[in-house]
């Protein structure tokens, strides 16, 4: 059977032979290598939860500022020293006395250049030491409350589905490591197997020595974390592949220090590079762990907040366009005014991406695996301004401010097109290291619609390498330039 309309990519962008690569998602329904089906059941950080109850901590003390329009610096200056101290990234086991001086210190930070800017502009309003202590205090008070609540429903989650993980190292050390964790489930992590390239360990846990083995267990268990408590060896391939399939990697300190020593780490892996990425180290089950991060590009939390304050404030200031827009394409078109298509985002994991329907494909296979529609002539002349304006990218908002997407980076793509791409230009996989955008270098660039797939991962890679806020700005401001003189995507 012949399907009508469908359209191959440009013959620019077929896969080229001359190159291996491993596509970071295959299509839907089937999955090769380790896939990633612990991704697709992995919860969200409770970052938002976290982020709503900081911004209204901060809200309660707004009736003793002189001036309401006071409590918006106060806000962002809490909540961008908050990001900053990562504090939207909660640790393993969360506990709110843990955060208590660094919340504190902030707020108190935050209270006093707001006290400065009111002395400044109106020395007749300065707030007293008084009732910057009062302020400091309730404020402290009230986002320690929200935040214990967050930290209780989390601890609840991990005590009653705690993640499952693999044990990485020699396999006397890994089964101990085991048992000390399966022993305190309200750690979060449960081993269900050993990577071990021994057999020495004795009972406890199967011990998985081929990559048949850890495919299954990854698939069965649902694996979504590694312990390392010793030299990954041979298998240190087999635990790059399943971190960036999506497992978190632990370094588990496993040494006992004596008068004489502070404590060894464990052994780098052969053959990780030279510039991994470690977080802080954490207690989990007793023993000292730390964070690592060997394929993704670590975006502050900073970027999330001003995803949410700003895509928000867009969707109030755009919801009459949005309304008009809508009311138009029902009239004009019918019904289905929003479409709805699946899309690949941060890590490979599929979201639902939200558009103006400008473009009624033939069936859902063209929609899946048709390249472009912008040069077709069927669609009506208001869909052929929503295209050229860029309007019909406005629900885009809506991803934005739920997580899936963020306001700048890689634009994301079909899952049919992401496995194709990944296949012919090897760099095209590593887009997913950060948060998909509305807008990025690439388009800035001149990169949309149908050009060079290998100058778009190019250019996508590069801002993923030197991200800064600074640059997030130019790019806003540059595609804000674009729209003035739309050419369509």
């Amino acid at each position: 059977m012949t399907v009508k309309r469908t359209v191959s990519p440009p013959a620019a962008q077929q896969p080229d032979q001359g190159f291996l690569s491993v596509p970071v998602l295959p299509p839907r329904g089937v999955r090769e290598g380790f896939g990633s089906p612990a991704r697709q059941r992995a919860r969200r950080a409770p970052a938002l939860s976290l982020l709503v109850m900081d911004a209204t901590a901060a809200l309660t003390a707004v009736p003793t500022l002189p001036h309401p329009l006071l409590a918006a610096p106060l806000l962002l200056a809490v909540l961008w020293l908050n990001a900053r101290a990562a504090l939207y990234r909660p640790a393993a086991v969360p506990a709110v006395l843990d955060e208590l001086p660094a919340v504190c210190a902030r707020i108190a930070v935050s209270w006093c250049a707001v006290a400065a800017l009111v002395a400044a502009l109106s020395p007749a309003h300065a707030l007293s030491a008084r009732t910057l202590l009062t302020c400091c205090a309730v404020q402290t008070a009230a986002s320690c409350a929200g935040r214990g609540v967050v930290h209780w429903r989390r601890r609840r989650e991990l005590l009653r589905s705690p993640a499952a993980a693999l044990v990485v190292g020699p396999a006397a050390t890994a089964q101990r490591v085991a048992a000390a964790f399966l022993r305190h489930p309200g750690c979060g992590l449960r081993p269900v197997g050993v990577l071990a390239d021994d057999m020495t360990g004795g009972a406890g846990l199967p011990v998985l020595s081929t990559d048949e083995e850890v495919r299954r267990a990854v698939v069965q268990n649902g694996v979504r974390a590694m312990l390392l408590v010793g030299p990954a060896g041979e298998h240190g391939p087999l635990v790059r592949e399943l971190s960036e399939a999506g497992c978190a990697l632990w370094e588990v300190d496993t040494h006992v220090p004596s008068y004489e020593e502070a404590g060894h780490p464990v052994d780098d892996l052969s053959t990780e590079p030279a510039a991994r990425r470690r977080g802080p180290r954490e207690r989990i089950a007793g023993f000292s762990c730390r964070r690592l991060d060997t394929g993704r590009h670590p975006v502050g939390s900073a970027k999330r907040v001003v995803d949410v304050l700003v895509s928000g404030v867009l969707l109030l200031l755009a919801a009459p366009v949005l309304l008009a827009c809508a009311v138009v394409l029902r009239v004009s078109e019918g019904p289905g005014v929003i479409f709805r298509q699946e899309r690949v985002g941060k890590d490979g994991l599929p979201f639902t991406l939200l558009k103006f329907r400008s473009h009624r494909p033939a069936d859902a296979h063209e929609a899946a695996t048709r390249w472009s529609v912008v040069d077709e002539r069927d669609m009506s002349r208001f869909c052929r301004f929503l295209r050229r304006s860029s309007l019909d990218e406005l629900p885009q908002l809506w991803n934005v401010f739920r997580g899936d997407m963020s306001l700048v980076g890689p634009r994301p793509e079909r899952p049919y097109f992401v496995a194709t791409f990944s296949q012919a230009h090897p760099g095209y996989a590593a887009r997913h290291r950060m948060p998909t955008g509305i807008t990025g270098l690439a388009q800035v660039n001149g990169l949309r619609g149908d050009t060079s797939i290998e100058d778009r991962a190019r250019f996508d890679n590069a801002y993923i390498d030197d991200w800064s806020p600074w640059q997030d700005v130019c790019i806003l401001l540059r595609t804000a330039a674009a729209l003035l003189r739309p050419t369509g995507s």
